[in-house]
């Protein structure tokens, strides 16, 4: 795996991704823009972003159909990742759901399948099942999404449980709950984090973040935009991915180039100073 934009991450079994990535939440909903998501999600894949992130949620196949169409041509340059629904996350049903994913994204193979979030089915039925998708050769790895400290904890008492390649939360510089306790314990487990929607949703939100002053004096000197340097700083450490969207060409390589962007040890604690990490545990954020 090419990761020659930004320093690459480990996953616990020792392959190597992109710190940076694509997501693809809420892409392939419009005839009008498909031939535009496919374009950017292949520059990506050329500027280093070989990272897929999908999800059978996503407009319920409709994305993974997209990704499919992107990566025709390309597939083994690409490393594909996509999100089980939790009802679907139990004996037959996790096979089924993985091989209509494998359908939709015309490949015979996953290179991570991960739980999309907690639901009623038992972690020890699913961890099960992902094992034996792992010997059946349908996926390569699997990992989880939106679990907390005591999920994991829960999840590495369990047989076959500590094989968890990531965990994919929301992380961004308006959301740093996990840096009090959930980064710290996957630290210490060798699991990266895969942080989404790390520039924040479009909307007030990202506005504010992006329109702070420290963020606009720290764009200026590096000659980037706030959401560049907010995304530099979400992989500014090494076990770190982040799978930012971008259905566009343009934003797809101003993406590439914060990849780039290294900030120095003020310019971080300036952004600690700006948005300060909370000094107790919170609830995991989720969107």
């Amino acid at each position: 795996m090419n990761a020659s934009i930004s320093d690459a991450t480990r996953l616990p079994d020792g392959t190597s991704v992109p710190r940076l990535g694509q997501g693809t939440w809420n892409m392939g909903d419009s005839d009008a823009s498909r031939t535009e998501e496919i374009a950017a999600l292949r520059l990506g894949v050329e500027l280093g972003l070989q990272l897929i992130d999908t999800a059978e949620m996503y407009g319920e196949g409709r994305s993974e159909e997209l990704v499919g169409e992107a990566i025709r041509g390309i597939r083994n340059e690409v490393f594909l990742v996509s999100k089980v629904y939790p009802h679907n996350a139990g004996k037959e049903r996790l096979t089924r759901s993985c091989e209509a994913s494998l359908k939709r994204l015309g490949t015979d193979y996953l290179d991570l399948y991960l739980l999309h979030w907690r639901g009623n089915v038992p972690l020890e039925e699913t961890v099960e099942g992902m094992e034996q998708l792992v010997a059946s050769g349908k996926i390569a790895r699997w990992g989880v999404s939106n679990l907390d400290t005591e999920d994991m904890r829960e999840l590495m008492h369990i047989p076959g449980g500590d094989h968890c390649a990531t965990n994919q939360v929301l992380y961004h510089l308006g959301s740093r709950g996990i840096e009090h306790e959930l980064l710290p314990w996957q630290r210490s487990h060798n699991i990266p984090v895969m942080a989404y929607s790390p520039l924040a949703q479009a909307g007030t939100l990202r506005k504010g973040l992006a329109e702070n002053e420290t963020v606009q004096e720290i764009a200026r000197n590096h000659g980037a935009t706030p959401l560049q340097v907010m995304l530099a700083w979400s992989i500014r450490e090494g076990n770190m991915i982040a799978i930012p969207k971008a259905s566009t060409r343009r934003h797809v390589a101003e993406n590439a180039a914060a990849a780039k962007i290294r900030l120095s040890n003020e310019e971080c604690w300036r952004l600690d100073d700006a948005f300060p990490q909370p000094s107790w545990k919170v609830p995991l954020d989720m969107l």
